[in-house]
C-alpha cells in the first residue's frame, strides 16, 4: 500500500489492503451509529411520552412549537441512523464499499450535529418550562457552545496535533 501523507500514520502501520481498510472503516461507522442510535431513540422515545402528561396542555404556545421541533428533530436523527444501513443494504455486493463508507462518514457527520443541536434545544425547553424566558436562552447558547469545542475544536486541534510537522 502506497503511503499518503494525508493519511493518519495509523493507516500505514495496519499493512491493510484498500478493500480490508473500507472494511475495517463501515464497523467503525457502524458501531458509531449503534452508539448514537440508541441515545436517539431514548430522546425520541421520553419526548413522544410528554403530551400525554397532564401538565403538556399549561405549555405555553412557544414551548409546544419549541417542542414539536425537538420531536421532529429527534425522528429525522432516527431517520438518518437507518439511512446507512439502507444505503449498505442497497449497494451491498456491488463493489461500491467506498462509496458506502463516504456516505455513512456523510451520515455520521449529520447525526452528530443534529444531535447536538437537539441536545441543545431539549436545554432551551427544559430550562424554559423550570425557570423561563432568559435563562434558557442563555443555557442553549452555553451548551452550544461548549458542544461547538467539544465536536468541532477538539476534533480539529487533534489533526493539527497528529501532522508530522507538529511532531517535531
Amino acid at each position: 500500500m502506497t503511503r499518503n501523507d494525508d493519511d493518519p500514520p495509523s493507516t500505514h502501520d495496519r499493512r491493510e489492503t484498500p478493500t480490508e481498510r473500507q472494511d475495517r472503516l463501515w464497523g467503525d461507522i457502524l458501531q458509531e451509529l449503534r452508539v448514537m442510535q440508541t441515545g436517539a431513540q431514548l430522546t425520541s422515545g421520553f419526548l413522544l411520552t410528554l403530551p400525554f402528561q397532564s401538565t403538556f396542555e399549561d405549555l405555553s404556545r412557544t414551548d409546544k412549537v419549541i417542542y414539536l421541533v425537538l420531536v421532529c428533530l429527534s425522528l429525522l436523527i432516527t431517520g438518518l441512523v437507518i439511512t446507512a444501513v439502507a444505503v449498505h443494504q442497497r449497494l451491498s455486493g456491488r463493489r461500491m464499499k467506498e462509496r458506502v463508507v463516504a456516505t455513512g462518514r456523510t451520515v455520521v457527520r449529520t447525526v452528530i450535529y443534529a444531535l447536538a443541536l437537539l441536545i441543545v434545544g431539549i436545554a432551551v425547553f427544559t430550562f424554559d418550562i423550570v425557570v423561563g424566558g432568559i435563562a434558557a436562552w442563555i443555557v442553549g447558547a452555553a451548551a452550544g457552545f461548549v458542544l461547538l469545542v467539544l465536536l468541532v475544536v477538539v476534533p480539529r486541534t487533534l489533526v493539527h496535533i497528529d501532522k508530522p510537522e507538529a511532531r517535531t
